[in-house]
């Protein structure tokens, strides 16, 4: 589904600030990418998502090779992969509702078709009396679970969740924890940048990509 082959990154004429970066990523599998603050969590997760491109190496996203692609290739190859953002990125002038909808509009699908799928994930992020507020009404948590509900209500084949349990309270982390092993479940790729031990402690059977010093060190 993924693969990485000695991928560098560098910004500009500075030090590289991932090197050698190699590993694969299998359908139906679950892993935590973690590591300290600034050990470029964020940045790797941009990598597989193809809006960041590597200063060397080699990248193949659901077995394409990521540099032959255009700009149409690499749209339709996102639309497969939900992605939780550490900003949320929610449209403050649509109901949090239509937030989490939207994936589904673009897709063209009627709303009779989706309403209740999408009233029923919000209800299990307790979000159900909040569906109707505009973002800028919700607090931070609830943005964090809006945007989770958006990643998931496209059922995608692999999901980036970047810190996503790093705005709610840890009974709430848990439930969400359940949810994208739920998702895992169903035959979903899922990845999940944390630095929160006992989040990854819940887990026992993922996969651990640690990040530290621009290497990537694997542990299975």
């Amino acid at each position: 589904m993924v693969r990485f082959e000695n991928v560098g990154l560098r910004y500009g004429m500075g030090a590289e600030v991932l090197r050698d970066i190699s590993f694969q990523i299998e359908p139906r599998s679950f892993q935590f990418l973690t590591g300290p603050s600034g050990a470029g969590k964020t940045t790797l997760l941009r990598l597989v998502l193809l809006s960041l491109k590597p200063t060397r190496g080699f990248i193949k996203l659901f077995g394409r090779e990521a540099s032959t692609l255009d700009k149409d290739a690499v749209t339709a190859l996102r639309r497969r992969i939900g992605v939780v953002f550490q900003d949320f990125r929610l449209l403050d002038h649509l109901t949090t509702y239509e937030n989490v909808a939207l994936p589904l509009r673009v897709q063209g699908r009627d709303e009779a078709s989706y309403r209740s799928e999408v009233v029923e994930l919000l209800r299990w992020v307790g979000l159900g009396e909040r569906m109707h507020v505009l973002p800028p009404v919700l607090s931070g948590g609830e943005k964090q679970r809006a945007a989770i509900a958006r990643a998931l209500i496209v059922r995608p084949e692999l999901l980036l969740a970047d810190e996503p349990t790093g705005n709610v309270d840890p009974t709430l982390a848990r439930r969400l924890l359940r949810l994208f092993v739920e998702l895992h479940k169903t035959g979903t790729a899922v990845v999940i940048a944390t630095h929160d031990l006992t989040l990854m402690e819940q887990f026992d059977g993922a996969r651990r990509l640690v990040l530290g010093e621009g290497h990537l060190h694997i542990y299975d």
